[in-house]
């Protein structure tokens, strides 16, 4: 018989978690004003709200803390991570920043002004909030295919050449600072853009003269998808192609807490010396000095591991097993996911999953709040409330999607932990009809108010 798959790794420390009651859930949850976010750690027994820096660093990683270089200016730390980005990369200009959103401001403030327009696919959260905080407007340009969650299109990430053509038209060259393609497409599912799609955003952007910028945040995984969906690709390496993407890039913002493998930690690289100078500016004022951005010398020699160990195809194929893993456990339940299935989480269709809970009433939030007090599970809405208000008008914005993001940290649950996951779902699934009602708003920010919104049941 054929040997079944198996991780290539083995634990090596364990950290306990506790097995809460229902009626602990159901006190904790209230006290958190129905907010995820305000749950404290210890209240959760499977942690699915992110990826971000939850994940577990490898003996390599945890061997190179012990030898970063602390040094103020001109650390060991930051060239060996220079070096990693050039490499991988290919950018001459790099910066370190302690996040993603760090490295979306600096770039931002340096690019990004009152009246511009910034079209992608589908941007996430902290990239339409510094666009917005700007006074600027994100402008969705993904393939009509994300939306359909029964679809197996391939590779949903992609942009839709000519919603982007119809942006680069209507609005002069001036207004336009870049387009941002992110890899993998978060709101839309963890979804993949694939390396042809690249290559038109890039001619299109060069017949306009509009730099385009990668959120960089999953490349690995987007090159993953590459080498085993997109034609011709199979028999190339997760490097090969990681440099054929970028070498389509004028720059690249990433959180190094996804891709990186680290707890935390963000890269900000162009090509452009003129914007490398500018951005240094804002980075010493925002982050701290260019060789160290706001993160420790030991944290940027992990980051440097992280980022070889990440583009190994054996480390690539370990990681989207699991996740594919609990998807598959939910399609043959018959509940309704993004199809096919992405690279970082299981996005559950909150629309078709509760079919009674009006759109006003958050129905993705309460999915999720339903999953904590049934298992203990937080995963995290990514729909109304993470669409924020309108900027101009303040009412609500209704994404189409609104799904339940089950964001699975890298090389931390085993298996065992998906099956809790996904039978804590089925049991939900099976009573779905007699959940009718949602919640209410009572606090909110004016900006990216999912984090600290209070909510009362409706």
């Amino acid at each position: 018989m054929d040997l079944p798959f198996a991780e290539n790794y083995r634990i090596k420390m364990v950290e306990p978690i506790y097995r809460s009651t229902r009626k602990e859930r159901e006190e904790w949850i209230k006290q958190a004003d129905y907010n995820l976010f305000n749950l404290p750690s210890e209240h959760v027994f499977i942690d699915l709200l992110t990826d971000s820096g939850t994940g577990a660093m490898s003996d390599r990683q945890w061997g190179a803390l012990m030898t970063g270089d602390e040094s103020y200016a001109g650390s060991s730390s930051y060239f060996n991570l220079k070096k990693q980005v050039k490499e991988i990369f290919g950018f001459d200009h790099f910066l370190p920043v302690h996040q993603g959103r760090a490295a979306e401001n600096v770039l931002f403030s340096v690019l990004v002004k009152k009246g511009d327009v910034v079209p992608g696919n589908s941007h996430f959260d902290t990239t339409k909030g510094h666009i917005e905080f700007r006074k600027a407007k994100a402008i969705d340009c993904s393939v009509d295919e994300a939306f359909d969650t029964n679809g197996n299109h391939p590779f949903k990430g992609n942009i839709d050449l000519e919603k982007l053509t119809q942006v680069l038209e209507s609005y002069p060259h001036e207004q336009v600072p870049m387009i941002i393609v992110t890899l993998t497409c978060n709101s839309s599912g963890g979804q993949p853009v694939s390396l042809a799609n690249l290559r038109e955003v890039r001619q299109l952007a060069d017949r306009y003269e509009i730099p385009v910028i990668f959120d960089s945040a999953r490349f690995a995984e987007n090159a993953w998808f590459i080498q085993n969906r997109e034609p011709g690709y199979q028999d190339k390496t997760i490097r090969e192609i990681v440099r054929e993407m970028y070498e389509l890039a004028d720059g690249m913002t990433m959180s190094s807490k996804k891709d990186g493998i680290v707890n935390i930690g963000g890269i900000l690289a162009m090509r452009h010396e003129d914007w490398f100078q500018q951005a240094s500016v804002y980075n010493i004022m925002y982050e701290g000095f260019n060789t160290y951005g706001g993160m420790a010398g030991r944290d940027m020699n992990a980051l440097a591991v992280g980022l070889d160990e990440v583009t190994s195809a054996d480390y690539l194929e370990n990681r989207i097993r699991q996740v594919h893993y609990l998807g598959n456990q939910l399609i043959n339940m018959g509940i309704p996911v993004q199809n096919p299935l992405g690279g970082h989480a299981v996005f559950v269709d909150a629309k078709r999953f509760l079919t009674q809970v009006p759109k006003e009433q958050f129905i993705a939030q309460t999915l999720a709040i339903e999953l904590y007090l049934e298992a203990g599970v937080r995963g995290v809405e990514v729909g109304t409330l993470l669409a924020d208000r309108d900027p101009v008008t303040k009412e609500n914005r209704y994404p189409k999607l609104e799904f339940l993001r089950l964001a699975i940290p890298r090389r931390t649950y085993t298996n065992n932990h998906m099956d809790v996951v996904a039978a804590g779902l089925k049991n939900i699934f099976d009573r779905r009809e007699s959940i009718t009602s949602g919640f209410q708003i009572t606090q909110e920010a004016p900006i990216m108010r999912h984090f600290t919104v209070k909510l009362k049941p409706q």
